[in-house]
């Protein structure tokens, strides 16, 4: 296997919460709650699970666009968690993102020649002419065209605009790139087109992207592996195919059994309707959050949180029923 450019371990995000009279801190959101994985150097990692699990906070403090609560990030062998602006600044150039909105992320006042500069205006001392020259062969790496140099972001499409938003995180020839819901706001057109565009490009330069989505289908396709994420916890963590064809959380086969199947030749997947509501992260229950949903649960499972168990073949999972104690 080769060597891990990104390690977190047991990573938390807590937001404070006041309430009361005096306006204390009495509460605390948990929106990440003991997150641990590792991404290997030049490989896509899938994040997947429901709205309001977590996985973009986790995402944008890995990159530490958040002040984590506790944990530790080891990029490249180095944690970075506990580092200040100062000391963060040459990591900035080696870890960038592409956001779900690329009109909201790139500055409208500013052409594409001015957006993709800017990080490399930071991060580097070449000339204008030298800058000139690597966005035009980014921006026909990312398929556009010369033409689309001196234009503004209202002047594309949402697809081109992702696009421009690519070629300014590859600008600065980052190991590493958070791709948080690249491909959401974008017509289904577009998606694939994006999606094999972020393939090839990873394939020239050996980048390495943790991928956060919710188009599950889409995440098979272009992951290495996936982790599963509920209510702030890593439940399930396994290879792309391993993952679709042999899930063990009773979350997971869940979640996959909503994927609809185009191929009608195939034996459909059973649909699996979970009862009840996803708790709140602010009193999330105690031991296994998922089991006041789980048709499996049993008396352990309100006790104590399931570590993760190996089931092979790096597949890991969080639950009592494949022998946890």
């Amino acid at each position: 296997m080769n060597e891990a450019i990104l390690e977190v371990k047991d990573l938390k995000k807590y937001y404070p919460v006041k309430s009361g009279i005096l306006g204390r801190n009495q509460q605390y959101l948990k929106a990440v709650d003991g997150v641990s994985f590792s991404i290997q150097k030049g490989e896509t990692f899938g994040l997947v699970g429901e709205s309001g699990c977590g996985k973009s906070t986790v995402g944008r403090s890995i990159i530490r666009l958040h002040d984590i609560t506790s944990g530790n990030i080891y990029f490249d062998g180095n944690d970075i968690a506990p580092l200040k602006e100062k000391d963060l600044k040459k990591y900035r150039r080696r870890m960038q993102a592409v956001f779900q909105d690329p009109y909201a992320s790139l500055n409208p006042t500013m052409n594409v020649f001015e957006l993709i500069s800017e990080p490399m205006k930071i991060h580097n001392s070449s000339s204008i002419s030298e800058r000139k020259e690597v966005i035009l062969d980014l921006l026909e790496r990312v398929g556009l065209k010369k033409d689309h140099l001196y234009r503004y972001p209202h002047e594309f499409s949402g697809g081109q605009r992702q696009r421009v938003s690519i070629a300014r995180a590859l600008s600065v020839r980052p190991d590493f790139i958070l791709c948080d819901e690249p491909i959401s706001a974008l017509d289904v057109s577009v998606q694939a087109q994006v999606v094999n565009m972020l393939e090839d490009i990873q394939q020239d330069t050996g980048v390495t992207y943790l991928f956060i989505a919710h188009d599950l289908s889409m995440v098979r396709h272009i992951s290495s592996r996936i982790g599963v994420m509920y209510l702030g916890n890593m439940v399930e963590i396994a290879e792309s195919n391993e993952l679709y064809k042999n899930p063990l959380h009773p979350y997971t086969q869940a979640l996959l059994s909503a994927i609809p199947e185009p191929d009608t030749t195939k034996a459909a997947r059973e649909r699996i309707i979970l009862k009840g509501e996803v708790p709140s992260p602010l009193n999330s229950p105690s031991g296994c959050k998922f089991r006041t949903r789980c048709p499996y649960a049993m008396e352990i499972c309100a006790q104590v949180e399931p570590p993760m168990l190996d089931a092979g073949d790096g597949h890991q999972v969080a639950c009592y029923l494949y022998g946890g104690k």
